[in-house]
């Protein structure tokens, strides 16, 4: 028994040494994330920054602009197969042949948008192998927006956003990647341009002309210290990708294991006195007299439960072990979703100025969306409406029948067992803090299939998108990981009891990991450090020797 307790106190006391600043840089950083302004930009406010959109009849259907830039699509996708290929091999364990099945299966066109980009008319294309790009709708070229084209998208962006005046614009360089976005291989390169002379940065994309991200100095600032170090993305940067993850899974772990034993040690050491039980000297109900013992045992103590919360989530996000299922519908499956078949009337429709606008005064955006052979199309205004329009051969929406068919397509094999439409958000579809109806829209359907996983899918009935794909899998990671990590449920999820609720644990957190970086260091002092060797005193009697 001494030796187990021996082993508990010596486990937590190193383990703490090592991961101690860690997590009080985690704790440090998750509350900068919470305040942090959302710097890239949601469909929402890409369509409240959107030029207005003036159908002409001389502009061209999607289906001339497809084929007509056949060609230049063609040599684009032959410069990006050998990394495409890569990268197809590294995901399959090697399987060429699985990059050589994908690289022969039928293009299809799975979203395409008719915008306004730089004062022109441009097809915003996504085909099924993920690939993006901006055919004019006038000549049926394929876009690169060029720096110019970037500063005036810039210019028209900032007069959207309330810029007064001649605004202030300037290339400042052309990149390849950047650290605020993610998925960015469909849209590189990126121009990053300045607007005005606050420091306000954009990133245009150079395929599509779209503004991916806006953010000011203190927006950046606010990003480098939270996401981008919350996650060690610095490895990144240094060239260790290949570890990052490794890393934080093992720091996770090492994390649980740590907030573990300190519970354990300071339910242990807890003396309350209830019952007139005995207490430590004075009165005291914990063992220590020094002030950054007693503010650790504390923090520990009352904040611990959470600060393991956090570790244990933390380290589950990594999927140790693959045992959650994958989070996102993969491309094959969104495929299989949409359907091979173009439907005529998205090929042939002449774009022309008779579209209903009802209650809508500017619209920015039509879109077409498909699934199987039926299709829909939408005019979305400014301020993110959205009002089918009435085309011969086109739905207002999509019918129930079409939404199960294409739910089957992806699981064949699997029988469905109910369908519900919801009105409400649930517990596991829902919109986050900076989400609006635009990105989490009402009402759904949702689909349970009948299969060994437990499949659910939540289908937006007007434009057919599938918004999710839930297994029992990742049924259950949502509360292992969300839940615990992000406290988006029930009466906690409202602010701001969901911000009082968060900056008490986290401020636990900040003083459990600053004394633990403290008493840490003080430790490794003792124990690395030579000690100081008290000279010996002469003896009485004894010669003194001169140099």
């Amino acid at each position: 028994m001494k030796f187990l307790n021996w082993l508990l106190y010596q486990v937590h006391r190193w383990l703490g040494v090592a991961v101690g600043l860690f997590m009080f840089f985690w704790f440090f950083t998750g509350l900068v994330i919470i305040y942090s302004p959302s710097l890239n930009q949601s469909r929402t406010q890409q369509l409240a920054h959107a030029e207005s959109l003036s159908p002409q009849v001389h502009w061209l259907s999607l289906g001339e602009v497809w084929q007509r830039s056949a060609e230049e699509r063609k040599a684009l996708a032959d410069e990006s197969k050998p990394k495409a290929n890569a990268e197809a091999m590294g995901q399959h364990g090697g399987g060429e042949a699985t990059a050589n099945h994908q690289a022969h299966k039928p293009v299809s066109i799975v979203d395409a948008r008719l915008q306004s980009i730089a004062n022109q008319p441009v097809w915003l294309v996504e085909d099924s192998r993920g690939k993006r790009f901006a055919l004019s709708a006038l000549d049926g070229s394929v876009l690169k927006v060029s720096a110019e084209q970037a500063v005036l998208i810039a210019k028209q962006w900032a007069k959207a956003q309330g810029f007064e005046g001649d605004v202030h614009a300037n290339l400042l360089e052309t990149i390849d990647s950047s650290i605020f976005l993610r998925n960015q291989e469909a849209l590189k390169p990126f121009h990053k341009i300045a607007v005005a002379d606050n420091g306000q940065e954009l990133l245009v994309s150079s395929r599509t002309g779209e503004v991916l991200h806006t953010s000011t100095p203190v927006g950046r600032a606010f990003y480098l210290s939270g996401n981008w170090l919350h996650l060690l993305k610095p490895l990144t940067l240094l060239g260790f990708e290949n570890i990052r993850h490794d890393v934080q899974l093992w720091t996770g772990f090492i994390a649980t294991i740590a907030s573990i034993t300190g519970l354990i040690i300071g339910w242990i050491r807890w003396r309350p006195g209830f019952g007139g039980k005995r207490t430590y000297s004075q009165g005291r109900t914990q063992p220590y007299r020094e002030f950054w013992f007693k503010w650790h045992f504390w923090s520990g103590l009352i904040g611990g439960t959470l600060a393991l919360l956090w570790a244990l989530s933390g380290y589950l996000d990594t999927n140790p072990g693959k045992i959650f299922s994958a989070g996102e519908v993969s491309k094959d499956e969104l495929a299989r979703y949409i359907g091979d078949e173009l439907p005529p009337v998205i090929a042939n429709w002449q774009p022309a100025t008779q579209i209903v606008l009802s209650e809508a005064q500017d619209v920015v955006e039509l879109s077409w969306r498909r699934l199987g052979g039926e299709a829909v199309l939408l005019a979305y205004s400014r301020d993110g409406q959205r009002w089918p329009q009435v085309v011969e051969g086109a739905a207002p929406q999509f019918v129930e029948t079409s939404l199960l068919s294409a739910v089957q397509r992806v699981n064949a094999d699997a029988p469905i067992a109910k369908q519900t439409l919801l009105n409400q958000y649930d517990s596991y579809y829902y919109p986050r803090h900076n989400q609006g109806q635009l990105e989490r829209p009402l009402p759904v359907l949702k689909v349970e299939l009948a299969d060994q996983a437990g499949t659910h899918f939540y289908l937006d009935p007007q434009d057919g998108r599938l918004l999710a794909k839930l297994d029992s899998s990742r049924r259950l990671f949502r509360w292992v990981y969300t839940a615990i990590h992000h406290w988006d449920f029930g009466w906690l999820y409202y602010r701001p009891v969901w911000d009082v609720w968060m900056l008490t644990w986290i401020g636990f957190g900040l003083v459990l990991g600053l004394s633990s970086v403290i008493l840490g260091w003080r430790r490794l002092k003792v124990t690395v450090l030579p000690k100081k060797q008290p000279a010996k005193a002469a003896k009485v009697g004894a010669p003194i020797l001169a140099d």
